[in-house]
């Protein structure tokens, strides 16, 4: 008769039963939840909630109507110090880390969700670029622009190349006789084009080998070999620019290229690993501003003698809404904790942009739903973040590039 296991042996073989591989669990601590803020990322959060409602909240309709991002928001952004969160002090930033930059997308999204990607693109992808790549003489050159001034833009999509976003045709040829770059090519769907001033271009040097000769460069708008092409007339995030942008021979010095020659194709899976995250909180923001502004109505509303929201099916409906939005908040918020951490984050981040963005549109929905026929008019917020909401499972990775992610993270942890 076998002999019963010892307690240790039990505990080992439960342990091994309830292991998941692709898990990288930290050491039990005291911490608080991932959400809490630091003292500087809550005053952070509450300076932006007003300057988001006082300032962007007046001009929200206005612009998506006209489909144009105001200038005067813009220069706001910058004056307010919200576009270079992660930047080095010593170079205009506000040197605080990533998940400060999402408390600001967040709260901005709350209010306008096309504003908070313009400075989300600005500061997830391309302030962390020139953080992470750049030399320290392109640091000292572009950091005080892109703090203070100068709106960027991040050119990777092409119209062959969307979520196979490496199978790019823009070149990059060495011109020996003159010792520049002539980059040619036509990139698609780029998002704050029309206003950018520092693009940061993904072309290929080396055609031999896929992936390969993948390189970034940084390019001016005043390079006379780049063209921005109209704006697209959008369903949602109608004020954020979106262009096509064309290089034709537009020569760059050598001293244009951001990190390493062939380092293109590992920069950019790295930083869009990241904006995801970026994105999470956009619409997690999205998420909680179209519910903020409708259950005051709810409440407000009477049928049958009493409020809406007092109806039990109602109920049901907004509470399970609110643990969703909290669900994926808590979701963004550890995903921007663990890359802060530099532990991985790779599988967290792209859980995180698949349920904000899902939450984000069911919410929205939702609130359509639960304001009635008014609702359904532009008279209330709840159609824009209705709008706004169907990005969010599009760009920065489609849900389906997010399931694929987290299959591949967990396929690796029971390989041999």
């Amino acid at each position: 008769m076998d002999k019963c296991p010892s307690d240790q042996q039990q505990t080992d073989t439960n342990r091994s039963i309830v292991a998941h591989p692709w898990r990288h669990d930290p050491e039990p601590t005291s911490r608080p939840a991932v959400t809490a803020l630091s003292e500087e990322e809550l005053a952070l959060k509450e300076h932006v909630s007003a300057f988001a409602k006082e300032v962007i909240g007046p001009k929200v309709r206005e612009m998506d109507d006209k489909g144009v991002m105001d200038p005067e928001i813009i220069a706001a952004c910058f004056e307010m110090g919200i576009m270079g969160i992660e930047a080095p002090v010593e170079y205009g930033g506000v040197g605080l880390g990533f998940t400060a930059a999402c408390v600001v997308i967040e709260e901005i999204a709350k209010v306008d969700p096309a504003v908070a990607v313009m400075v989300d693109i600005h500061n997830t992808l391309n302030i962390t670029a020139f953080n992470r790549y750049a030399t320290t003489e392109q640091k000292e050159k572009y950091f005080p622009r892109l703090c203070k001034s100068a709106l960027s833009s991040f050119c990777l999509s092409e119209s062959g190349s969307g979520s196979d976003a490496f199978a790019l045709k823009t070149k990059a040829e060495w011109d020996e006789a003159s010792q520049e770059w002539v980059l040619n090519g036509t990139k698609s769907w780029i998002s704050n084009s029309k206003e950018a001033e520092i693009f940061i271009i993904f072309a290929n040097t080396d055609f031999s080998e896929a992936h390969k000769g993948i390189t970034a460069f940084i390019v001016d708008k005043s390079n006379p070999g780049i063209a921005v092409g109209a704006k697209e007339d959008k369903l949602g995030i109608r004020a954020s620019s979106t262009c096509e942008v064309t290089l034709e021979n537009c020569r760059v010095s050598k001293d244009a290229m951001l990190g390493k020659r062939g380092q293109g194709y590992k920069m950019a899976i790295e930083l869009l690993n990241e904006g995801r995250i970026g994105i999470g909180a956009q619409m997690v923001g999205l998420a909680l501003g179209a519910f903020e502004n409708t259950l005051p109505y709810l409440h407000e509303r009477k049928q049958f003698g009493r409020s809406v929201a007092d109806f039990q099916g109602m109920q049901f409906q907004y509470a399970r809404a609110l643990m969703e939005i909290e669900a994926a908040k808590v979701l963004v918020y550890n995903a921007a904790r663990l890359k802060e951490a530099k532990a991985p984050f790779v599988m967290e981040a792209a859980m995180a942009k698949l349920k904000a963005t899902e939450v984000a549109q069911s919410t929205a929905s939702q609130c359509i739903d639960w304001l009635g026929g008014i609702g359904f008019t532009k008279g209330m917020p709840a159609e824009k973040y209705y709008r706004d909401s169907k990005i969010g499972t599009i760009y920065e990775g489609t849900s389906n590039i997010q399931l694929v992610t987290i299959a591949k993270q967990i396929q690796a942890g029971y390989r041999v």
